[in-house]
């Protein structure tokens, strides 16, 4: 049946409204394509960083899996769990620093992959659980964590991951071929296939060019004989969910950095849940709105708990699907089931991952450089939508200086003890405490208007969350 015409003409079918099949599903892969590099990306980066290749097909499974089942809950709201619209759930980058960190505390440790897994899986589990107990305090938490503070971490972030990516740029760490100019070469081809690509006027262009430059990118790489694809052996056909695979561990110093995004991220989500209120034309005011961003973040509480169970990095609502709304007209939240049901389908098979994984380091580099550069970017953006007075470029200088400053010389805390040390050596995690309680501390020479905090994430090709 088709929806009555919208007050709005770029709308064609509302919140409420239920497409066919074939509408749907087509609306569907357009998020699916827009979010897939999205979901798989910091599970590559973890993987080939901590050492834990022999992973990596199932892990992008369990990360596609999760996504699904996540966006499902949010669309389908059941017990008041999720935002009742299309709130894709993906993988999301603001954790990689943190999580990066304690991989390599359990590394130091002489731990194996699976010590590894059960640390990070075990601190994300409990940092759900943040996350679903901030969801009922939504309004004192916005009071708190401001547009300043977040765009602070967030730029602090983006930074921080950008070293990341130049790694892989150059060969990844300790790589006999380090810088070489074959491996520059690739890396610099990849990103500027996507920059031009994201220079395009058609907008499935910009929203593929990240999968189109992987692509182009691999396949230069062959032809270079930097690629040479490995035969994929010992994967069973379908990869199976098993809760808890590699065990629980769990660390405070660990769990103090990834507690810090969970609390960040959850901004992040309200500022993306009310962009999609806008476009689905909904309230973005009143005792509806505040019970859809209550639902929305435990949603993803919801969504992180799972993925933590299910050996998965935590999740976050992407922000890309709102631009993917805004394009297609289609807000009905029954196409988020339907995008559940082909990302949970596409974690079905380990193939899938297998093959993901044998893109080389400089393409990958390539890519996600671009990506980091461009969290960072989204960071400075949410400083500048601020009054930048004295008194918050006094925090903002204090807290990159605090948090930049440290991660260059962790050394410089090598007398303090070691919950000290692993918290703090951290940009995000000491720039993002510091700009906190500067900001509590310090009083606001003037009284602004407190208004709902939009904050936005960056699409695709900028991007996590």
């Amino acid at each position: 049946m088709q929806p009555e015409p919208s007050d709005n003409n770029d709308l064609i079918y509302g919140l409420d409204d239920r497409p066919k099949p074939l509408t749907a599903i087509l609306a569907a892969l357009q998020h699916v394509l827009a979010s897939f590099v999205g979901i798989i990306t910091p599970p590559l980066i973890i993987g080939s960083t901590l050492g834990l290749g022999d992973y990596l097909p199932y892990l992008i499974s369990m990360a596609l899996m999760v996504s699904g089942v996540g966006t499902s809950i949010q669309a389908r709201r059941p017990f008041g769990i999720g935002a009742g619209m299309i709130c894709l759930q993906g993988t999301s980058f603001a954790f990689l620093g943190a999580v990066l960190s304690a991989g390599f505390l359990v590394k130091q440790r002489g731990g194996s992959p699976e010590d590894i897994m059960a640390m990070i899986f075990g601190v994300c589990f409990f940092g759900a659980l943040v996350q679903i107990v901030l969801s009922r305090c939504i309004g004192q938490l916005r009071r708190v964590i401001t547009p300043l503070v977040t765009g602070i971490v967030i730029t602090l972030i983006g930074v921080s991951l950008i070293k990341v990516g130049v790694t892989d740029l150059g060969g990844g760490f300790n790589a006999p071929d380090f810088g070489s100019p074959l491996n520059l070469a690739l890396g610099v081809f990849v990103l500027v296939v996507i920059i031009a690509l994201n220079r395009s006027n058609t907008p499935w262009v910009r929203l593929s060019g990240i999968i189109i430059g992987l692509a182009v990118g691999s396949v230069a790489a062959w032809f270079s004989g930097k690629l040479v694809p490995q035969p994929i052996h010992d994967l069973p056909l379908i990869s199976v969910p098993i809760p808890f695979r590699f065990g629980f561990s769990f660390d405070w110093s660990a769990f103090l950095p990834v507690a810090l995004i969970y609390l960040i991220s959850s901004i992040e989500t309200v500022g993306d849940l009310t962009a999609n209120c806008m476009l689905a034309r909904q309230p973005i005011s009143g005792p509806s709105y505040v019970a859809r961003l209550k639902g929305g973040v435990l949603g993803d509480g919801v969504s992180c708990m799972l993925a933590a169970t299910f050996s998965a990095f935590p999740n976050t609502t992407f922000a890309q699907n709102n631009g993917v709304i805004q394009l297609t007209g289609v807000a009905s939240r029954y196409v988020g089931l339907y995008i559940g049901a082909v990302l949970f389908v596409l974690g079905l098979f380990p193939h899938i991952g297998a093959i993901v994984q044998q893109i080389p380091k400089p393409v990958l580099g390539g890519a996600t450089l671009v990506m980091f550069g461009s969290v960072a970017a989204a960071g400075v953006r949410i400083l500048a939508q601020s009054p930048l007075d004295r008194r918050s470029m006094l925090i903002i200088a204090t807290s990159f200086g605090v948090g930049l400053g440290i991660a260059s010389q962790p050394a410089l805390l090598h007398h303090m003890p070691k919950l000290v040390q692993n918290l703090f050596d951290s940009a995000i995690t000491s720039g993002g405490l510091t700009a906190i309680v500067m900001c509590l501390l310090i009083p606001e020479s003037k009284v602004v208007a407190s208004e709902p905090l939009t904050v936005q994430r960056p699409e695709p090709f900028e991007h996590q969350r």
